[in-house]
């Protein structure tokens, strides 16, 4: 079976605005461009192709609910390693 790729939602950034940028760099700068242009979707769709710190996962846990991070398919990769795999669904 073929892997599934995530299509990019809309770019707010230029190529040279790009440059220099990690991949993840440019995801997280293209989620700022979104929101600064009033795109909360391709805002947080951004951000679900990028590798968030745990303590900023932590966060939205605290504040918006694990049912939040699933739901804007944000990657909990770093959270799982730092607090376990459990973490998302523990009080």
């Amino acid at each position: 079976m073929p892997a599934v790729t995530q299509e990019l939602p809309r770019s707010y950034m230029t190529e040279a605005q790009r440059q220099g940028l990690s991949q993840n760099g440019v995801y997280l700068a293209e989620s700022q461009a979104a929101e600064k242009a009033g795109d909360e979707e391709a805002a947080w769709k951004w951000l679900s192709h990028a590798h968030l710190p745990a303590h900023s996962l932590m966060s939205l846990k605290k504040n918006l609910g694990a049912d939040f991070i699933r739901t804007k398919g944000l990657k909990t990769d770093s959270a799982d390693a730092q607090y376990g795999l459990g973490w998302l669904d523990a009080e």
